[in-house]
């Protein structure tokens, strides 16, 4: 009788034993994400701009943290000091190494960010870009400020518009070379040129500025000098059309040269006043920063978004037929009339 009980016992022990294991492996071997999530841990969003400090790049901050606060998620606001694709890899890390939910990244070079992309997707983590596209193969969602194509032909129609005249010399001055967002604005400009503006010259390849103010403003005072017909500019990035205005202001050719480009209306508004910017073209960042952690919930949620969808905050969304592509909305132009009514 006792060896039988004895043999119970055993068998019992065993019993626990397995299901023991078999309860710990289901948690290792599952999500780790899905367990940290079982103990009512918030969501965890990080937020990569190409690089933190510029007035832009902080609108954007702050729709993204009031995001953070209305939707309840835990948000991580981080990027490189300069627009350098070495620093972001960097950032990324560290935010792959904190176990965050959701990486949403504003590339500088895509290309460059791909095999650290895809290590954070290897590790569970959701993929997605904002602001500028990132490797497409790799993110859930491409949240565009604007139908790029759109925005690109309505700058170059812009200049046009304030140039007066559909013949002369005009420039294209830029952030960064790689920056993928950036070429895509400047390559539907010049479609729209080549197509319904044939009296138009490009008197140079578009002309970098490292996303710096101080070098739009100098290597524009060496393009009015090099080029003395020159009658346009377009200025992409957002620290780009100030430098280009305030090298026009400067040398007094508000009324010789028009200049259109991507910038912030605040920052806009001396330029605006005088003339040297004629407009400035962009869309509300911090509406960018609060869209982007709200369809980062959903994903970590498992829920798509929906064309005509409304967020809110933000307003009605356009989602393209691919499911991935998320456009915020139309861009508005701010003038010397319109400028004060915006406050960032």
């Amino acid at each position: 009788m006792k060896k039988i009980f004895g043999y119970l016992t055993s068998a019992l022990l065993v019993g626990i034993l397995l299901v023991g294991c078999v309860s710990q492996g289901g948690s290792t071997s599952g999500s780790g994400k899905e367990q940290q999530k079982s103990n009512n841990d918030k969501l965890k969003i990080a937020v990569v701009p190409k690089l933190i400090g510029i007035p832009y790049f902080n609108a954007s901050e702050e729709g993204v943290m009031n995001a953070g606060k209305e939707l309840d998620v835990d948000v991580i606001y981080t990027g490189p000091t300069e627009a350098d694709a070495a620093q972001q890899v960097k950032v990324i890390e560290d935010l792959i190494s904190q176990n965050v939910d959701v990486i949403a990244v504003a590339p500088n070079d895509a290309a460059s960010l791909t095999p650290v992309l895809k290590k954070a997707k290897d590790q569970g983590i959701i993929v997605m870009d904002w602001d500028t596209p990132a490797d497409q193969s790799l993110v859930e969602l491409s949240v565009h400020q604007i139908d790029d194509e759109a925005y690109g032909r309505h700058i170059a129609k812009s200049l046009i518009e304030n140039m007066g005249t559909e013949e002369g010399e005009i420039a294209i001055v830029t952030g960064g070379l790689s920056a993928s967002n950036l070429n895509t604005w400047i390559d539907a400009a010049k479609k729209e040129l080549e197509e319904n503006y044939p009296g138009i010259k490009l008197v140079t390849d578009k002309i970098a500025t490292d996303e710096k103010q101080q070098v739009a403003y100098q290597k524009t005072l060496d393009l009015v000098k090099s080029y003395p017909n020159l009658k346009g500019v377009m200025a992409f990035s957002t620290p780009a059309p100030l430098g280009v205005a305030q090298a026009i202001q400067e040398k007094g050719l508000q009324d010789k040269i028009a200049v259109v480009g991507t910038a912030l209306p605040t920052d806009s508004a001396p330029y605006l006043e005088d003339g040297s910017l004629d407009v400035a073209i962009l869309w509300e960042p911090d509406k960018l920063g609060y869209l982007t952690v709200a369809l980062a919930k959903s994903l970590a949620e498992e829920k798509k978004p929906e064309n005509g969808q409304n967020i809110e905050k933000v307003g009605e969304i356009e989602v393209w037929e691919d499911g991935k592509t998320v456009i915020m909305g139309p861009p508005t132009d701010f003038t010397k009339e319109n400028a004060g009514d915006y406050d960032f």
